[in-house]
């Protein structure tokens, strides 16, 4: 769903819709939807002091990731742009030791190396497969990747925090919560900029539906699973991703990437993977 909401997001953008105001109406939209389940599951709406700081830090951050990966998918190939946001693992175990002291474990330490040599491949750090030299190449991705590794490094932070600060919320009220933040800031952001601007093309309107569905029912999904399972440890079982949106960018959209930078991403994929099916050592 993740994948499939990038690509159809690329879709509005080529056809008019400009990304403030992607992120929204996918935030307005998901946070009306989920607060409705959660009026008619009676969730509980009693947060904490710190809870509350919490889930505002979580919306003021989703809401930088949702504008930072969305003008990656905007500038680069989809696939590509999803890879290095899906670095965000790494990310999350940094953010983990820097905020709550838990030491990062010697199977991430050994993947880091892994998968940024992997990463190097995907992006073609040389310009080699794309036909440039590495300076021209660079000015053509240079933005699209630094807004992709500002995304992950958002989203890290988030998981760690829903982790170690909101994991007693139920899900549908993180979600909601989080949303409506975001949603909030996205619209003061669009107005600012003198927008809405809309799709021009029906097929801009179908991908601005298509992003706000998928996208909804994902986070929703995501938020309510990954307290259950441990973000450090099953976060990495996320990077699926980019391999869903190369087939979809391919078939819908017809983006294609050199044969060694689908190396790469495999490579890249292949640990976080990795990283996420290990079994966690017995606590004592």
């Amino acid at each position: 769903m993740f994948g499939a909401n990038h690509v159809a997001a690329r879709v509005a953008f080529d056809h008019g819709l400009d990304v403030a105001t992607a992120v929204a109406v996918r935030g307005l939209a998901t946070a009306g939807v989920v607060a409705l389940l959660v009026w008619r599951a009676r969730v509980p709406l009693r947060l904490d002091k710190r809870q509350v700081r919490a889930m505002a830090g979580i919306g003021v951050l989703v809401a930088l990731q949702s504008v930072a990966l969305y003008g990656a998918v905007a500038r680069l190939p989809v696939a590509l742009a999803l890879l290095v946001f899906n670095t965000f693992p790494l990310w999350t175990a940094l953010a983990a030791r820097v905020f709550y002291g838990e030491r990062p474990s010697r199977a991430v330490l050994a993947a880091m190396p892994v998968i940024l040599a992997g990463l190097a491949l995907a992006l073609d750090v040389s310009g080699a497969a794309a036909g440039l030299g590495a300076a021209a190449h660079w000015s053509r991705i240079g933005a699209g990747v630094a807004l992709a590794l500002g995304g992950a490094a958002a989203f890290g932070v988030v998981l760690a925090l829903t982790q170690h600060e909101v994991a007693a919320l139920d899900g549908r009220l993180r979600t909601t919560l989080t949303m409506a933040l975001v949603g909030v800031l996205a619209l003061v952001a669009t107005l600012a900029l003198g927008g809405p601007r809309w799709p021009q093309a029906a097929a801009g309107w179908w991908g601005l539906a298509a992003l706000t569905l998928l996208y909804g029912t994902g986070i929703t999904t995501l938020f309510t699973l990954l307290p259950r399972l441990g973000v450090v440890g099953n976060s990495p079982l996320l990077n699926v991703e980019p391999v869903a949106a190369l087939l979809l960018a391919w078939a819908l959209l017809g983006q294609r990437v050199a044969p060694m930078q689908v190396l790469g991403a495999l490579v890249v994929v292949g640990a976080v993977m990795t990283l996420g099916l290990r079994r966690a050592p017995a606590r004592r």
